[in-house]
C-alpha cells in the first residue's frame, strides 16, 4: 500500500497521528465522524484514535478527495463513495437530497469511511487448478462472508485468466469486469489502479444487469467477472450471457454452500446448473482462509482444508 495515497487527503493532524501507527500495512479503514474518536481498523481489531474529528476536518478530506471539486463528482457522490488513486474508497454518510425518488446527492456529510484497496497478486494461485478444465475456464462462485477477501481473490481469478498461465496450459482470455461499486480494478478516472490483466476491459460504476450485456455486446469476452450477485435482474443477465456461450466467475456473500442453496433469488442459476465449482473462504485462520471448492457436477467437495 503507498501510504501517501491515503495521507494525502487527510488533514495534517490526523496525517501526524497515522505516521505514529505500527503496522500500518495490515490498516483496512480510517473511520472519521464529526465530533467522534477517530477509529481506524487494523487486521480485523479496532485503534481508537485520541483524537476528536471535527466538522472542518471531514470538509478538508472531502474537498481534497474531490480534488477541490465535488460538482465534478456529484455521480459518484450519491452512490456514497469516491474512489481516489491506488483504488482507495471514500465511502460517505450525510442527508440524502431525493430527487424524483432517487438520491440526488449526499450533502451535511458527517461520516466518512476510508476503505482501504490492497490487491495481493499471486493470492489465487491455490484455486487457479480447480477453475481450469481442458484449458477451459469453469463457471465459478466464490462464496464467504464480508471482509474475507473474496474480492481481492476474485481480481487475482481475472488477472490470471487474462493473461495467461502457462503451467496449466491456459491461453489468456479476453476478460470484462463488470466493477459496479469501482471495488475490483479500482478505476480512477477510468483507469484501473488495480492489476487485472492485459485482456481485461473494465466497466466502471456500471450496474450488473446492465453492463453484463452491455459487455457482451461491445466487447465480445470470453469471461465476464462481476462481484456480490444478488438481484432478480443480476440472474436474468447471467442465464442470458450464458445462452451466448460466456463464462462467468462471481462472488455473493455467505457463509457457505447452504446459504447459496436457501436463497430463493439463485434457484433460476442453481436449477440451470450455472455453476460448475464453488470456492468457500473465511477469516478462520486469517483473511482469505480457503475452506473449501465444491464440484457441482460431482456433488462433492474436491478440496477442504484440514483442521488439527
Amino acid at each position: 500500500m503507498d501510504t501517501n495515497e491515503i495521507l494525502s487527503i487527510l488533514p495534517q493532524k490526523v496525517q501526524s497521528l497515522l505516521r505514529t501507527v505500527t503496522n500500518k500495512s495490515k490498516l483496512q479503514e480510517i473511520r472519521i465522524k464529526t465530533n467522534r474518536p477517530i477509529i481506524l481498523c487494523i487486521d480485523n481489531e479496532e485503534l481508537i484514535l485520541n483524537y476528536i474529528a471535527s466538522q472542518e476536518d471531514l470538509r478538508t478530506v472531502m474537498q481534497r478527495t474531490s480534488n477541490y471539486s465535488l460538482y465534478a463528482f456529484e455521480e459518484e457522490i450519491k452512490q456514497g463513495f469516491i474512489t481516489i488513486k491506488g483504488g482507495h474508497r471514500v465511502g460517505i454518510c450525510g442527508k440524502c437530497v431525493i430527487e424524483d425518488n432517487k438520491i440526488k446527492t449526499i450533502k451535511n456529510i458527517a461520516s466518512i469511511n476510508i476503505r482501504i484497496s490492497r490487491e495481493i497478486l499471486g493470492c489465487a494461485d491455490k484455486v487457479m487448478p480447480f477453475l481450469i478444465e481442458g484449458g477451459q475456464v469453469l463457471n465459478t462462485i466464490i462464496i464467504s462472508p464480508p471482509k474475507c477477501g473474496k474480492t481481492t481473490m476474485l481480481r487475482d481469478i481475472a488477472r490470471n485468466i487474462s493473461t495467461g498461465m502457462r503451467g496449466l496450459k491456459l491461453s489468456g482470455k479476453k476478460v470484462c469486469i463488470i466493477d459496479e461499486r469501482s471495488e475490483l480494478a479500482a478505476c480512477c478516472e477510468g483507469v484501473p489502479q488495480m492489476d487485472v490483466g492485459i485482456r481485461t476491459d473494465v466497466l466502471d460504476n456500471c450496474m450488473k444487469s446492465e453492463g453484463i450485456m452491455m459487455a457482451i455486446r461491445s466487447m465480445s469476452p470470453e469471461l465476464i467477472v462481476c462481484d456480490e450477485i444478488g438481484t432478480y435482474r443480476d440472474m436474468e443477465s447471467i442465464l442470458s450471457a450464458l445462452s451466448c456461450g460466456v463464462n462467468l466467475i462471481t462472488t455473493i456473500h455467505g457463509n457457505g454452500l447452504d446459504d447459496f442453496y436457501s436463497r430463493v433469488v439463485f434457484k433460476d442459476l442453481i436449477n440451470n446448473h450455472v455453476f460448475r465449482r464453488a470456492v468457500v473462504l473465511s477469516n478462520r485462520k486469517g483473511v482469505g482462509t480457503l475452506e473449501e471448492i465444491y464440484d457441482f457436477t460431482k456433488k462433492e467437495y474436491i478440496w477442504r482444508k484440514q483442521y488439527d
